[in-house]
């Protein structure tokens, strides 16, 4: 078993002997696929990250976006009218459309409600944004208001549904987020060229 171990390390520092080299100051650098020069791997990689521009589904997840909003803002509306006179943080057994909820959660959602609709009706970024920020906005909300569920630091008067809804809210806000952008053809363009760079197509493979 000693000599297989040892047959595995000197195999793989092989391997990733035969893949790079060690410039002049000892570093140790992987080459490129094919014939490409090391700079367009590193560009590869540093543009790793990054956003689909003019997605053909983006009408669809704005559409998808604006109905998230509009359950938010009916949700906030009927929430105030049960709360309305009760103290802002309330912890009272009080349920709009099968969520707890006291007056600060449900204000918080009219305005939420709002913003979702005009980011949605709008055809530039600003409902890519605000997708991206209200999704970690839910996500965050929903996982702390959990870790003090039972407890009087749950000011919001979260439920466990409100919690599991929330979240489910969050996850498809911050996924419409990633796909709605909008930009000019060119940038379009760009990104496709991006996508069909040699090092990601051989990732692929």
């Amino acid at each position: 078993e000693r000599e297989i171990g040892l047959e595995l390390l000197v195999e793989t520092a092989r391997l990733w002997r035969s893949i790079g080299h060690h410039d002049r100051h000892g570093q140790f650098h992987i080459d490129c696929l094919g014939d490409n020069p090391p700079e367009t791997v590193n560009q590869g990689v540093s543009g790793m990250p990054h956003f689909p521009v003019n997605h053909p589904a983006r009408p669809l997840y704005r559409v998808l976006s604006g109905l998230v909003g509009v359950y938010i803002l009916v949700f906030g509306v009927w929430g105030v009218a049960e709360t309305i006179g009760d103290p802002l943080f309330a912890r009272s057994s009080t349920w709009a459309l099968g969520l707890r909820t006291n007056l600060a959660f449900s204000l918080a959602s009219v305005i939420f409600g709002i913003v979702l609709i005009i980011g949605a009706s709008r055809r530039s970024n600003l409902g890519h944004y605000m997708n991206l920020t209200a999704g970690v906005v839910f996500l965050v909300t929903s996982i702390l208001m959990m870790s003090v569920l039972q407890t009087d630091a749950n000011f919001l008067n979260f439920s466990m549904s409100t919690v599991v809804v929330s979240m489910l809210f969050g996850l498809i806000l911050f996924g419409t987020g990633l796909y709605d952008k909008v930009g000019p053809a060119e940038h379009a363009e760009a990104e496709l060229e991006r996508r069909k760079h040699p090092v990601a197509d051989a990732h692929r493979r």
